[in-house]
């Protein structure tokens, strides 16, 4: 339809046909609603297909483009159609911009990039559909024909750019739609080890968007065997340039498929402690327990030692060390402290904690209080920090005493005029 055709359906239109194309139109648009409604009462906020108020998801505009063509085809066979063919642009670029939204926002949820992509897809689905209503696309296809970009020896049309770039963008992120669902329906049930389940949906991810873009740029008119020499090259550049890249990212890899470390693991790297929060494909974050956050490269994992605390036993053990006077009980020093460890709750029974003398200090009995807690993620310091508060309510209850540093100092001379003891406490 041109934009001749346009402003003839225009004039021929009448108050009957018009009201005959909005009652039809009402109806597929409730119907559509009522369908998405019925079937997406049930799912998730998160869904592609229904979103979170039936109107955000997939479903209901490509219902509403079904019944809507549908009644435009049946209407279309006893008088000029309008309203249904405007509706028809109108759901389509609809489908379209809900489909990019909905499933770049399940891929990549906290990208300020997918918002910026969204709006851009937005005004040109809305701009194209204009043109289709009013008659205009044909004759600006046409315009984009025309104007050609060279490439060596090969000239290439502004509207094949356009083209391919459409259809990679939409074979992409139905292949990234196919990972999401993968991931959310099937990988969450059959893979239990949180790990396994990341190299998988990695996988996936990948070799889905290497299959989209090669049937992306086949769609095009892109002779996929010319990619070979290409492909050989960039293999060998990668290969040369890139090689701690490519190290990292063949040792993430690596370390998720062994599992020597995992996910929600305590280790040890250099004189960093922390725990692993999550395993990406080139480096790995670990979390101590100040909040202070490492980024890894998984290339230093493979290569390099790596204590790793909780891969034999999540058992964690925690010191904690008290002097005493001399004339205290040593059987009861000792049950105090380990009552006040065995008083928390975090603190693990089996093996149950257990007090040492283990030197006669200066200033008195050196006693040091070994307990283990399963929980090491949560910190070490609060559990320690509430036995010795412990500790020392016992003590004092106790009237054991927890003597001052005491120092003697003596002075070999005095200077004139000055008197005093030689010898002093301090």
């Amino acid at each position: 339809m041109n934009f001749n055709d346009f402003t003839q359906r225009l004039a021929q239109v009448d108050a009957r046909g018009l009201g005959i194309e909005l009652a039809a139109l009402v109806a597929c648009v409730a119907l559509a609603w009522m369908a998405s409604r019925w079937f997406g009462r049930d799912q998730p906020k998160d869904s592609i297909w229904f979103g979170e108020r039936t109107f955000d998801g997939v479903l209901f505009p490509l219902l509403a483009l079904v019944f809507t063509e549908l009644a435009r085809r049946g209407v279309t066979g006893f008088q000029p159609v309008l309203v249904l063919r405007i509706a028809v642009s109108v759901f389509l670029s609809l489908l379209v911009i809900r489909l990019f939204a909905r499933v770049m926002r399940a891929v990549f949820p906290a990208s300020n990039l997918v918002r910026l992509l969204e709006r851009t897809i937005s005004w040109l689905a809305w701009i194209a559909a204009i043109l289709w209503i009013v008659g205009l696309l044909p004759p600006v296809l046409a315009e984009l024909d025309n104007i050609t970009l060279a490439f060596g020896k090969t000239r290439v049309s502004l509207q094949t750019i356009i083209q391919g770039a459409l259809s990679a963008g939409l074979v992409l992120v139905i292949a990234l739609w196919i990972a999401a669902t993968i991931e959310k329906r099937i990988l969450l049930e059959a893979v239990t080890d949180l790990s396994m389940r990341k190299v998988a949906s990695n996988a996936i991810r990948a070799i889905l968007l290497l299959v989209g873009l090669l049937f992306a740029l086949s769609a095009v008119g892109v002779d996929l065997t010319a990619l070979s020499v290409l492909g050989g090259a960039l293999g060998v550049g990668l290969g040369f340039g890139l090689q701690k890249l490519a190290a990292n990212y063949v040792s993430g890899f690596v370390i998720l498929l062994e599992r020597s470390i995992r996910i929600g693991d305590n280790v040890k790297v250099d004189t960093f402690e922390g725990r692993i929060t999550d395993i990406k494909t080139r480096y790995t974050l670990i979390r101590a327990g100040n909040g202070r956050e490492a980024i890894v490269p998984n290339e230093s994992l493979i290569t390099s030692r790596v204590e790793n605390l909780s891969m034999a036993d999540r058992k964690f053990n925690i010191t904690t060390s008290i002097v005493v006077g001399y004339d205290s009980d040593v059987a009861q020093v000792q049950s105090i402290l380990c009552g006040a460890a065995k008083a928390q709750p975090r603190v693990m029974t089996d093996p149950e904690p257990v007090t040492f003398l283990t030197s006669f200090a200066p200033d008195g009995l050196e006693f040091i209080l070994n307990f283990w807690v399963a929980d090491p993620d949560k910190g070490k310091d609060n559990v320690r920090s509430a036995i010795n508060i412990a500790i020392l309510e016992g003590l004092r209850s106790a009237g054991i005493d927890i003597p001052y540093p005491q120092r003697v100092l003596r002075v070999e001379s005095l200077p004139p005029g000055v008197s005093g003891t030689r010898d002093a406490a301090v």
